[in-house]
């Protein structure tokens, strides 16, 4: 018999976690809910949603278990409200970890962590809390991934990196060895980090200029 499962959200990060949980855990969703004041649908992928000040009356903490469905929004600030929230509630947080990933760090992930398909995870690595890493991401060993951060696609952390919390990283960002990361950091698409960076920094990757030639001008094309 699988776990009953609440999700808070409703929009498309809500729908992912619902198919994976649904496609490669343990769980079953039960129900979504949201604040009272964004409900837009009674229902959303087939299922319940209610208010998410009613939600411990109809769904109570002691039979059913909880994920926060939410992104980086405010710098992650929203999914960390809600998760704290949840688990004031007595909610214990339910963590995805892909079956389509390498984890080797002895399970060291914390609580509503969403680890997506292709993320290898080396030994040693030590992954907090409300932590999101989409998917194809390589942590390198040593590192630490600190609480209520999130992680893009495809980024290079290097080994014994320490990621502070509440920050976010780009697409293709790459993290040298052995530097902090500070909290509330935005490492920006396609930046390289070379050195500690400072909490609440603003690191932006270089976007690739149009040249002056014409696509149609192309020969080999």
């Amino acid at each position: 018999m699988k776990n009953p499962l609440v999700i808070f959200g409703s929009g498309d990060i809500a729908q992912l976690a619902h198919y994976y949980f649904s496609t490669d855990s343990d769980y079953e969703i039960v129900a979504f809910t949201v604040d009272a004041d964004h409900i837009k649908a009674s229902e959303f992928c087939g299922l319940p949603v209610v208010p998410f000040e009613d939600v411990a009356k109809e769904y109570p903490p002691d039979s059913n278990d909880f994920f926060v469905a939410l992104s980086y929004s405010k710098l992650n600030k929203v999914r960390k409200e809600k998760f704290l929230a949840a688990r004031e509630m007595g909610y214990r947080l339910a963590s995805f970890v892909s079956s389509r990933s390498t984890v080797l760090n002895e399970g060291k992930i914390g609580e509503n962590c969403f680890i997506f398909e292709d993320n290898t995870i080396q030994p040693f690595v030590e992954i907090g809390n409300n932590v999101t890493l989409w998917s194809g991401n390589h942590i390198g060993h040593h590192s630490v991934v600190r609480d209520h951060t999130f992680i893009a696609s495809h980024v290079v952390v290097s080994g014994g990196v320490d990621i502070g919390e509440q920050c976010f990283i780009g697409v293709n960002a790459t993290l040298r060895d052995h530097i902090k990361v500070g909290d509330r950091c935005v490492v920006g698409a396609g930046a390289l980090l070379l050195a500690d960076a400072e909490p609440e920094g603003l690191y932006i990757g270089t976007a690739t200029a149009r040249s002056e030639l014409p696509s149609t001008r192309l020969r080999a094309i």
